[in-house]
């Protein structure tokens, strides 16, 4: 195999060259020059085959040597780069499948936070449509209650007043408010008391739950009359008072 003669000459050691130099000149022709009588010089190329040179053990060793030691080199450059070619290609094909583990898990990533939104999404729709039907169940309630009618005595009060405490979540039962009633004015809606405390004081009790102005007013449940002798407005103010103080006029079994 032919040798590169630059990386050859780095290789070979000063021996080496003296042999090398010394084979070259063994294959030149015999060119000699001759001197004839008068003084006449002549060229003749010689006839006679090439002298042998002689080479020592010690040359030819170190000539092998460094012949062997060069392709020994060559081989080793070649497995550095065959090794380099594969380390780079591992590498690449390594960098490719993380690219694409990346690119996976990104994509799933973008499903799982879309199905999270799309489910955020329905549940509220859902929940505003509960509430929706919530308000219409009430408005529904409202309206019926409004529309019922009730006969104009202490039952047909009573009766009224618990379909509006019931519509505003007011504990009470019919037993409770009638009790108290008759207890208090004996049914009459335009009861007042002119002589207790209250009446002392220029608050007088009156209705037929007997309520004193300031707490009628601090208990109004809207969409009763304002005034404090309506039964129906006085029973649910009063009703109103007694769950905030007692729980429910069910618990009342006196004054209050």
């Amino acid at each position: 195999m032919p040798l590169n003669i630059k990386s050859r000459s780095r290789a070979l050691t000063r021996t080496h060259r003296i042999a090398i130099a010394g084979t070259a000149a063994l294959g030149a022709a015999a060119i000699v020059f001759t001197t004839v009588p008068g003084g006449q010089t002549t060229t003749a190329e010689a006839a006679a085959a090439p002298a042998r040179v002689a080479y020592s053990s010690e040359q030819l060793n170190g000539l092998q040597s460094g012949v062997s030691e060069q392709l020994a080199g060559d081989s080793l450059q070649s497995k550095a780069a065959a090794a380099k070619e594969k380390a780079a290609a591992e590498a690449a094909a390594k960098a490719k499948a993380d690219a694409a583990a990346k690119k996976k898990a990104a994509e799933a990533a973008a499903k799982k936070k879309a199905a999270a939104a799309a489910a955020a999404k329905k549940a509220e729709q859902a929940r505003k449509a509960k509430e929706a039907a919530s308000r219409s169940a009430k408005r529904a309630a409202v309206k019926a209650a409004a529309a019922k009618t009730y006969p104009n005595n202490l039952d047909g009060w009573i009766r009224e007043s618990l379909d509006i405490m019931k519509s505003k979540g007011i504990p009470g039962s019919y037993n409770g408010l009638h009790r108290n009633i008759l207890r208090e004015s004996s049914g009459n809606p335009n009861a007042i008391n002119n002589w207790d405390i209250n009446a002392i004081n220029g608050i007088p009790s009156k209705g037929l739950l007997q309520v004193i102005p300031p707490t009628f007013e601090a208990y109004h449940v809207p969409g009763t009359s304002w005034n404090i002798y309506d039964p129906v407005a006085n029973i649910t103010a009063a009703a109103n008072y007694a769950a905030d103080k007692y729980g429910s006029m069910d618990n009342v079994n006196g004054a209050y």
